[in-house]
């Protein structure tokens, strides 16, 4: 039996997570409650400080937490630049510094999301600075991390996963590894290239499918269609339809990000990927849509943004978390303090970006509502509230308000296809 396999199965394999931002912390709490020694590094000195307090074992010192590892896990951000181009700094700058403590027999695992044939072409590279060959002297994979922050029903321990090694060797060790964390199927792929890809494709096809209902909405704007009312009913179909639904933006770090990695990786084999290009283009105009119904709807009462007490509601980028990146919220505050409006923020998940303590202290004086996050608080908003506060327009950028209800108040209801 190989070392490293027995050594996971046993529990006493030496388990370092490089990285513990919204990944890399919940993987690291999930392999410690499985009884393994885990170490976290990071670089961030304040974040450190804080999980110690919390009795955990991390630290930014490579050399403590490196020298004596036997599985390697990054979890570093791979975001993407100002010009849509993948930005690999902290990936490469953990790789360097993983190359420097790499022993034989080591795993390296990447779930950072990368474009196929980043690992053989960027990575491996900076491994073998070791002095070490990949595939033989240590094991190299890529194992996509899959994480869906609030959701309660799917975590860390129960999505399944999939793998893929620079070699046979490469998968058998990390399945064993994953197999011994994550309580769901784990599937091995034939090649590290395939299980890179799989990423890639998953989150494009989200934002291809959204591109298509916010572009229906649209135009069931300019029909008088509520898109609400014909997503409902194409459900019906039991098959060959899976609902998809518009709203003011798409945000996190996956769904509007990793469709520019293929696209990135498709310029520099010369094809194009024109699909996604017009998928993003669309998702990317929906916070201009939104701001365009607030013109519009302050309009039909006789005013413009120019110094109208406008009410921002949500700052994350989706319901129930405090995560704010690619949220398309801050697009539209921007777009709207560049039109001169008087804005009050509230978010009761992201507090350091209100203005307001609470909802009723954003709602006061406030003509115009805009719904940017899905939250459940805001989803329990009572359209009597509303009026009471004296509030005129609404615009519901997620789709989430009793319409009828608002407009039977007297007040402008303005949703994304609604």
């Amino acid at each position: 039996m190989n070392g490293l396999i027995k050594k996971i199965r046993e529990k006493k394999a030496r388990v370092t997570i490089v990285g513990l931002g919204y990944v890399g912390y919940p993987l690291y709490k999930l392999i410690i409650k499985k009884g393994f020694n885990v170490i976290g590094l990071d670089i961030d000195k304040k974040k450190i400080d804080e999980l110690k307090k919390e009795g955990l074992n991390v630290t930014t010192d490579p050399n403590e937490a490196l020298k004596d590892a036997d599985c390697i896990i990054v979890c570093v951000p791979t975001p993407i630049d100002e010009n849509h181009k993948p930005d690999l700094t902290f990936l490469k700058s953990a790789t360097q510094t993983i190359s420097k403590y790499l022993k034989k027999e080591t795993l390296v695992v990447i779930e950072s999301t990368i474009a196929p044939g980043t690992t053989e072409e960027i990575i491996i590279p900076i491994l073998e600075r070791s002095g070490l060959k990949a595939g033989k002297d240590f094991y190299v994979s890529h194992c996509p991390e899959r994480i869906d922050p609030g959701n309660k029903k799917w975590t860390i321990s129960n999505i399944p996963r999939v793998i893929g090694g620079i070699n046979k060797k490469s998968t058998e060790v990390t399945y064993e590894l994953y197999k011994s964390i994550i309580d769901a199927k784990i599937v091995e792929l034939g090649s590290i290239k395939s299980a890179e890809a799989t990423k890639m494709v998953e989150n494009a096809f989200r934002d291809i499918n959204i591109a298509f209902v916010n572009e229906l909405a649209k135009s069931f704007d300019r029909m008088g269609i509520d898109i609400l009312e014909v997503i409902k009913a194409a459900s019906t179909k039991p098959f060959g339809f899976m609902p998809h639904y518009p709203g003011c933006g798409v945000g996190g770090h996956c769904i509007p990000v990793d469709p520019y990695y293929l696209i990135h990786k498709g310029e520099k084999l010369g094809y194009d990927f024109g699909f996604l290009k017009l998928a993003r283009t669309i998702n990317d105009s929906m916070p201009e849509y939104t701001v365009q119904k607030v013109i519009t709807g302050l309009n039909e009462i006789g005013k413009c943004v120019k110094n109208t007490n406008i009410a921002i509601l949500g700052v994350a980028y989706k319901g129930g978390i405090d995560d704010i990146r690619e949220s398309p919220a801050l697009v539209i505050i921007k777009k709207l303090e560049q039109l001169g409006a008087n804005l009050v923020i509230f978010d009761p998940y992201v507090p350091e970006k209100s203005t307001a303590e609470n909802l009723d202290q954003a709602l006061e004086k406030c003509e115009c509502i805009v719904i940017a996050t899905d939250h459940p608080e805001f989803k329990q908003i009572k359209p009597e509230l509303l009026k009471e506060k004296g509030v005129k327009v609404v615009v519901d950028g997620r789709n989430i308000l009793d319409k009828e209800k608002i407009k039977s108040l007297g007040i402008v209801y303005k949703g994304i296809g609604r």
